[in-house]
């Protein structure tokens, strides 16, 4: 092909790239500026742009445009209410590892603040993808180079998280050999680390989609009884607030109350730890309690034992000591008349 063919084939292929992306984008400014009022939207959009050229002529195993991760990881990087910086740094994440552009280009472009995250994160994927390692020392290196990098920046750990979750969400489309590896991978080394950053939404999806794949057949008996538990469940969870809910009014605490039921990882360990049947694993259920200042809380957590027995040696304080990524909450376990247990977290909006 001619070159100056190839640059309109670039081109071209840029520029339908932008009709599909560009609302996604939009999207994402959205997103941002929902909780950012000061975003840097021009860097926002250099990255954008920069990115969608970068990684133009590559797929996904899926078939997809491969610069839509790149934005999916952005996505996430906002739902965590992360900087500009940050997120822009999600969408350059693998421009290094899979296009020719260097590290040292992306600090021409961008400074040294990105390129050291875009740096940081492709060391990871590096140390991770060496098949020549065995599994455990694998995983093994791939924790001390995240705490290595996290002594760095703790963003590129953020964002490494997010390029893990999108990747778990669509890895049906990886080779089955590789599939188990991540799962494994994730269950062993990136569910562990993001519980001790304080991300309990992220370590329960990424442990749930790395059960889905390591015991599939565990995963979908599991789900399924759940399931069938639905209406007793929430029945209960119902009977368990209703009092907390009325002892809040009644000392005048604002506050809101809701109850879940915990992911299905979790689930799954408790049966095979304490070697005991579905039937049988009663704190399968969390309560949350969001009240408005910090001081309720400890004024709630006491209200709360009043109305059922605690397990005080089940009980956390991370108001007093935070998680290592600012989390503060109260986390107490409470027996009800019946002698089943119930996790309750209490806590100020975040």
């Amino acid at each position: 092909m001619h070159v100056m063919d190839a640059i309109d084939s670039s081109e071209k292929t840029y520029q339908k790239l932008r009709e599909q992306y560009d609302p996604v984008f939009q999207q994402l400014i959205d997103n941002i500026r929902e909780y950012n009022p000061n975003y840097n939207e021009e860097l926002l959009r250099k990255a954008y742009e920069f990115g969608l050229w970068a990684h133009r002529h590559q797929q996904r195993q899926s078939g997809e445009p491969y610069f839509e991760h790149c934005l999916n990881v952005a996505l996430i990087l906002a739902e965590m209410r992360m900087d500009s910086v940050t997120i822009a740094a999600g969408l350059l994440h693998d421009v290094v590892e899979d296009t020719g552009y260097t590290n040292e280009e992306i600090e021409e472009e961008f400074g040294p603040q990105i390129a050291l995250l875009v740096d940081g994160v492709t060391k990871i994927t590096e140390v991770s993808g060496r098949k020549r390692l065995s599994r455990e020392s694998r995983q093994a290196e791939t924790f001390r180079k995240m705490l290595l990098s996290m002594a760095r920046d703790l963003r590129v750990i953020i964002i490494k998280f997010a390029d893990r979750l999108h990747n778990m969400r669509t890895l049906e489309h990886v080779p089955a050999k590789s599939r188990m590896r991540i799962a494994i991978e994730t269950r062993d080394v990136y569910g562990p680390l993001a519980n001790r950053f304080g991300m309990a939404r992220v370590k329960s999806e990424l442990e749930d989609l790395a059960f889905k794949y390591f015991d599939n057949k565990s995963f979908v008996e599991l789900k399924k009884r759940i399931n069938q538990k639905k209406e007793a469940r929430e029945a209960y969870l119902a009977k368990i607030i209703a009092p907390i809910e009325t002892e809040l009014k009644t000392h005048n605490i604002n506050a809101t109350v809701y109850g879940r039921p915990k992911h299905l990882y979790s689930i799954y360990r408790k049966i095979h730890i304490r070697n005991k049947p579905f039937e049988e694993i009663y704190d399968l259920l969390a309560i949350r309690i969001i009240v408005q200042k910090v001081e309720e809380c400890y004024y709630v957590l006491g209200l709360v034992h009043n109305l059922y027995t605690p397990v005080y040696e089940r009980f956390k304080d991370y108001i007093a000591m935070p998680k290592i990524n600012g989390y503060q909450s109260l986390h107490t376990t409470l027996v009800d008349k019946e002698g089943h247990m119930v996790e309750v977290q209490i806590r100020t909006e975040p």
